[in-house]
């Protein structure tokens, strides 16, 4: 009986998926900022099936996604190239879901019976009664190691996924391949590694083993239950660009953007590849250090190890009183405090090349914007360097002005607990206007 009719498409589907969580949760990050948002925005700014959304930091898709269930075109630009990728497959929904779990479940029973052919079971509780433990596993190369963090992932899910990986490549299906590949991203991180997530990704306790295969069909079933209450919507334009947020005019027509709803990074310790580090390297996007600084590159400076001498992005905020002010002022608590690590050392750098960049982001923007075009950017305040409060809302805002922009308000979206503060801080969404003329 065909995938699509073997289960209600109404009211169990409404019972077992919020109306948020269709194609949202198939692969995203744990900080993401929620699509209701995103629709407010869409209803505040009057956007409609004639209107193009631009999304410069797109993530996983957040904003491309609600855009593209609201009938509403969208581009977005992101510089990961494995967040790039989960971005564009969640926003494809022409793929048939009877195609895509048929094949799936032929990739899940050959990886199965390959891994019990080496005396593997996916089932930790299920190892077969003569397995050997000394088989050679599977394994990263060297360089793959050095890429990942510390024990992200335990020698025997790590020997199975691989083997999931060398099937779906083996068996691989053009329409159903990436979809494959992403739900293996997500379980990747989720359920087999022995990764945990709170304000920075880190290594919990150790899996000795893990289902891989299971948990990962079980994924491609959800994305079918998702693709089928979205394939309405399939023919609406998603389109994503890898490149640098802080130059994309190459990659968008002049006066094509209607809005932008975007939450770019913010000013912290936070190093946003750790937290794909794994699937990047097993799923191919990365191979060794010459990759990662590459793609750091293209990368806002918004974080100590992110930072390089040729950077110049300080550049575009020398004239600004107020962010100078403030990278004084975290120096000036740096040598109070007699801190004099080399990450802290670049405390003040980042400040000012991270306002630099989304100054430099801001200018380079204008081109694409139509006269009038509204722009929301979700952003917090953040107090990570030596305690001291960084005001990102209302220092974006003041660049944009000076750049030419309309302040039209800011948003208080949700306070959040900072635990180097031990106070709550704001999050906020900055909202713009562009006219169609800079100031003077």
């Amino acid at each position: 009986m065909p995938y699509l009719m073997q289960r209600n498409k109404g009211e169990e589907l409404n019972r077992l998926y919020p109306e948020d969580r269709p194609v949202n949760d198939w692969y995203r990050f744990v900080l993401s900022y929620p699509p209701h948002l995103v629709k407010d925005y869409i209803a505040r700014f009057e956007l409609d099936e004639k209107s193009s959304v631009l999304d410069p930091f797109c993530g996983t898709g957040t904003t491309l996604v609600a855009c593209k269930k609201q009938g509403i075109k969208s581009i977005g630009i992101e510089a990961n190239p494995v967040v790039k990728f989960a971005a564009s497959v969640k926003t494809d929904w022409h793929i048939d879901p009877d195609v895509l779990i048929d094949h799936a479940e032929i990739v899940a029973s050959e990886t199965r019976d390959l891994l019990l052919s080496e005396g593997v079971d996916d089932d930790p509780l299920f190892q077969p009664l003569d397995k050997d433990d000394s088989i050679e596993l599977r394994t990263l190369s060297p360089e793959q190691e050095k890429l990942i963090i510390t024990n992200s992932i335990s020698s025997k899910p790590l020997h199975k996924a691989l083997a999931l990986i060398e099937k779906i490549h083996e068996l691989k299906h053009n329409r159903c391949y990436d979809y494959e590949r992403l739900a293996l991203a997500k379980q990747l991180v989720y359920t087999a590694s022995n990764l945990r997530f709170g304000p920075e990704v880190g290594v919990g306790k150790a899996k000795p083993d893990s289902p891989v295969v299971g948990p990962w069909l079980a994924g491609i079933r959800s994305m079918c239950e998702d693709l089928i209450q979205v394939r309405p919507n399939a023919h609406i334009p998603s389109i994503v660009h890898f490149g640098d947020a802080r130059n994309m005019r190459q990659l968008l027509e002049p006066q094509s953007i209607d809005a932008v709803i975007t939450s770019p990074p913010y000013p912290n310790e936070k190093d946003y590849t750790r937290t794909t580090r794994l699937e990047s390297v097993l799923l191919g996007f990365m191979t060794d250090r010459h990759d990662l600084r590459t793609h750091k590159t293209n990368l806002i400076r918004s974080n100590t190890r992110g930072v390089y001498k040729k950077d110049d992005d300080k550049d575009w905020v020398a004239k600004f009183d107020s962010i100078q002010k403030l990278a004084e002022t975290i120096e000036n608590r740096r040598i109070e405090l007699n801190k004099t690590s080399g990450f802290e050392k670049l405390y003040a750098h980042v400040v000012r090349h991270y306002f630099g960049g989304m100054t430099r982001h801001l200018e380079n923007l204008k081109p694409v914007l139509k006269p009038g075009a509204c722009l929301a950017y979700v952003v917090g305040d953040q107090a990570s360097y030596f305690r001291i409060l960084i005001k990102t809302g209302n220092l974006l805002a003041e660049i944009a002005e000076r750049l030419g922009y309309k302040v039209i308000d800011i948003d208080l979206f949700r306070k959040r607990f900072s635990t180097a503060t031990q106070q709550y801080i704001r999050e906020e969404v900055v909202l713009l206007r562009w006219e169609g003329q800079s100031k003077g």
